[in-house]
């Protein structure tokens, strides 16, 4: 093979394993070869399928959804705003509480100093109170619309989380489908090397084929080798990163299942689709009636309304840093009991007052406590307006309007952030389809090459350079249809994540 071809040979090889995690191929059905990343190692003898663990496309999705840590970690934040959310409305709602104590007093002054009347060593407590906040300057309803706000930003980081998670896996999963079917082409273009290699070592011996082509066609076959070593390499790989994001342990084999059809029908179809997507998301972007806004701003994407939810949250700290300012107005009610016995243990009866216990020498007039239990109860009204505090409310007055501006600037550049990448997908898409419209014409003439060029080899009338050069030229139009054509499924599905729509797995009807 000329220099060139086998560079051209390494280059095509070499781009298809960087970009075999976004490329795919179908291989639903057939069990992984031996020294694929779902089999034992390259030394070992392949895991027969009984022993492999069958996983569709949607299988995989749905366990990471359920294991992903990126989900899990978003979903654990909801938690934590539902949480907000209920110790916001808590601050609104009446507080009742009850209260108990005992108190054994060991020395008692008092007592010694003005008599028998404080002689009472033990007493007992107990009371419920009841109280309302009636006016907190606005803090109670702010705090609620914050912690709403925020609760929402959180559902939306899960779908978008979600989102995100589906596209990695489905690419994922389609390059270690791709990387077996870059395998497959490497070990039929070996093959048919070592064929030729075969029909020309017999042409040799009968004295109808010079040395030289040989000596090339031996040489082309083991240029061939490291590119099968390459492309193993490259499956092995993409069923690591596939295990990776499905938390699968290395020791079980896997056998890929999902169909994932390369023809021209499928193809078109999944373009049509992606058409009336986009089609659809712009003609909401350019609505005149209430009613199409609406339906354009469910299409957002849950990164966007996430950051609109997170500023709006930020106002709402702005109320409640502003509520330091003013004042509060409180009501409560407390009912309760008081026991004074003269033993430890708790009175049996209720309590009188009269002079019949006082000290010995005490005026009549004078009326004293006797042992029992006694009602105790209270209303108010309280009020509390702040006038000085250490600057404590300006500083997080200041604080919560620098958050404020933070999520707006946060927000503005989620907005170009979106728009970009709706951009970046719609090109994406674009290119796609027309690589792949290149691609299927130009593997149909490569095909047609390469059986010509080999059939004038066989008759005396072609050279084994055009085989060889005709082989090189299928090899390249195979490996980059291949990842034109399932570029397309992963370029459908990168414009709906990107637009804030359902995503399409690849192979589903």
């Amino acid at each position: 093979m000329h220099p060139m071809s086998l560079a051209v040979v390494a280059v095509a090889g070499a781009a298809f394993s960087l970009l075999a995690p976004a490329t795919v191929a179908s291989a639903a059905g057939q069990p992984p070869p031996a020294g694929s990343p779902a089999a034992a190692p390259a030394a070992a003898p392949a895991a027969a399928a009984g022993d492999s663990l069958p996983l569709s496309l949607a299988d995989a999705v749905e366990r990471a959804l359920r294991l992903g840590d990126e989900v899990r970690q978003a979903e654990a934040q909801l938690d934590a705003t539902e949480a907000q959310v209920t110790s916001a409305r808590a601050a609104g709602l009446p507080q009742l509480r009850l209260q108990a104590g005992y108190t054994h007093i060991l020395a008692n002054a008092r007592a010694s100093i003005v008599g028998n009347i404080f002689l009472q060593n033990y007493n007992y407590t107990g009371s419920a109170q009841f109280s309302q906040s009636v006016f907190q300057g606005g803090r109670v309803i702010a705090g609620v619309q914050a912690a709403g706000r925020a609760r929402a930003a959180s559902r939306f980081e899960v779908e978008e989380a979600r989102a995100q998670l589906t596209v990695d896996v489905q690419r994922a999963y389609l390059g270690a489908l791709a990387a077996e079917q870059l395998v497959a082409i490497q070990e039929r273009n070996l093959r048919l090397s070592a064929e030729r290699v075969a029909q020309l070592e017999q042409l040799e011996r009968g004295g109808r084929a010079a040395r030289y082509d040989v000596l090339r066609s031996r040489v082309e076959r083991a240029n061939l080798e490291p590119l099968l070593i390459q492309a193993r390499n490259d499956r092995d790989l993409a069923a690591l990163e596939l295990r990776r994001l499905l938390n699968l342990p290395l020791g079980v084999p896997l056998r890929l299942t999902t169909d994932v059809p390369a023809d021209s029908t499928a193809v078109l179809a999944v373009l049509g689709g992606a058409d009336a997507v986009g089609a659809a998301e712009g003609a909401l972007q350019v609505a005149e009636t209430p009613e199409a806004r609406t339906r354009a701003r469910r299409a957002e994407r849950p990164a966007l309304r996430a950051a609109e939810a997170t500023a709006e949250a930020r106002v709402a700290g702005v109320r409640i840093a502003r509520a330091d300012f003013l004042p509060t107005v409180n009501v409560f009610f407390n009912t309760g009991v008081l026991a004074l016995p003269t033993a430890n243990q708790f009175p049996s009866r209720r309590g009188e007052t009269s002079n019949a216990l006082c000290p010995a020498g005490s005026p009549a007039t004078r009326t004293c406590q006797n042992n029992g239990f006694f009602a105790d109860r209270s209303v108010g009204l309280q009020f509390s307006w702040p006038l000085f505090d250490g600057l404590r409310a300006k500083g997080n007055l200041d604080f919560a309007q620098a958050q404020a501006r933070v999520a707006e600037l946060q927000l503005q550049q989620t907005r170009e952030r979106v728009a970009v990448e709706v951009a970046g997908a719609r090109a994406g898409l674009a290119r796609a389809r027309a690589l792949w419209q290149t691609g299927r014409q130009n593997v149909q003439e490569a095909e047609e090459a390469f059986r010509l060029a080999t059939l004038r080899f066989q008759r005396g009338l072609g050279t084994q350079l055009e085989v060889s050069d005709a082989q090189l030229a299928l090899l390249t139009a195979q490996t980059n249809t291949l990842r034109a054509t399932y570029d397309v499924y992963l370029a459908a599905a990168e414009q709906a994540r990107a637009l804030g729509r359902p995503i399409p797995l690849a192979g589903e009807r």
